[in-house]
């Protein structure tokens, strides 16, 4: 028997808004979102809208931003919306009086293929660790992180060169599908779950501090890379640059790494007209985009145009 599905959509970054509009062109009946408040942001400290609630607007659909979840004028409203599934995208964690509400329960879209990369960086962490694989899962909510019974769930080969923001693209697309295929699923109520494992060796994806986002030169030259990679665009890889003039720090966008042997100590910055180089554990990462301290993001050879490098700079 077909049912009749009235949805209340959770979310806030761009990435939901994919899965959002992808449940919104194909017809299906959402009856409310629940986004983040606005919040002050810039020099203005302007109220910024999320993402999910600038599309919400646009659409004309009822929003709700609650700043408590348990409040009871919050409860009140989404108990007056009717839904009977809730579906939660990049949201934050929700207490059982909501996530238990719904007759079809609630569901999460994670960007891994649980139980690995649990987390509020499951993106960024693949690609850290050199994953050459992960996925999208979608599960029922329950009282922990990411820990609910898999619905279902789709593979994707991570490149070589990859990075996060290209990666979070493949899986928003990749995520969008599987969402629908999951509705449909329980729109015809058909589903059938299976229960996470909890292996030993499970990889984790907690939360990115900027101490996380320190290189350390001294490392494998694919795990620094790895590491670049895994932090672009946001909040990207960040180093100081000491040389004899100055010291300054830089953020790090994309690179190239060299495998060869030499005798340059680890940290050392070596240049040219055009290329700058950073001696690892066998071979060079060479940078290639950059943002320095204070001004915008460029390509290196427009740094050392405008940046003197000198003899026996490195990097900390």
């Amino acid at each position: 028997m077909k049912r009749d599905l009235r949805i209340v959509f959770m979310g806030t970054p761009d990435f939901a808004v994919s899965i959002l509009n992808s449940l919104y062109e194909s017809g299906k009946n959402i009856v409310g979102v629940i986004t983040a408040p606005d919040k002050p942001a810039g020099r203005g400290r302007k109220l910024h809208q999320s993402a999910v609630k600038k599309y919400a607007l646009e659409k004309g659909l009822h929003i709700m931003q609650p700043t408590n979840l348990k409040s009871e004028g919050f409860i009140d409203e989404l108990k007056s919306l009717n839904a009977n599934l809730q579906i939660v995208v990049a949201f934050r964690m929700l207490p059982k009086v909501v996530w238990d509400m719904p007759e079809y329960g609630t569901f999460n879209l994670h960007a891994s293929l649980l139980p690995n990369y649990r987390g509020a960086a499951p993106i960024n962490w693949a690609i850290i660790n050199g994953e050459r694989k992960t996925g999208v899962t979608t599960f029922f909510i329950d009282d922990k992180i990411d820990t609910g019974e898999i619905i279902l769930s789709k593979e994707a080969l991570i490149d070589d060169n990859e990075t996060a923001g290209e990666l979070h693209d493949k899986l928003m697309e990749l995520g969008s599908s599987l969402v629908l295929d999951t509705v449909a699923l329980i729109g015809k109520g058909n589903v059938t779950t299976y229960k996470q494992d909890n292996p030993k060796d499970i990889k984790t994806a907690y939360k990115i501090h900027r101490d996380t986002c320190n290189i350390d030169w001294t490392d494998t030259i694919d795990n620094i890379y790895n590491r670049i990679r895994g932090l672009s665009p946001y909040p990207a890889a960040w180093t100081t640059l000491n040389t004899a003039e100055q010291t300054l720090e830089l953020k790090i966008f994309k690179t190239k790494k060299h495998v060869e042997d030499h005798d340059h100590p680890y940290g050392s910055v070596i240049t040219t007209k055009k290329q700058m180089m950073i001696a690892v554990p066998n071979g060079y990462i060479e940078l290639l985009e950059i943002k320095p301290q204070g001004k915008k993001k460029m390509d290196v050879k427009s740094f050392l145009n405008g940046f003197k490098v000198s003899k026996g700079a490195n990097v900390l």
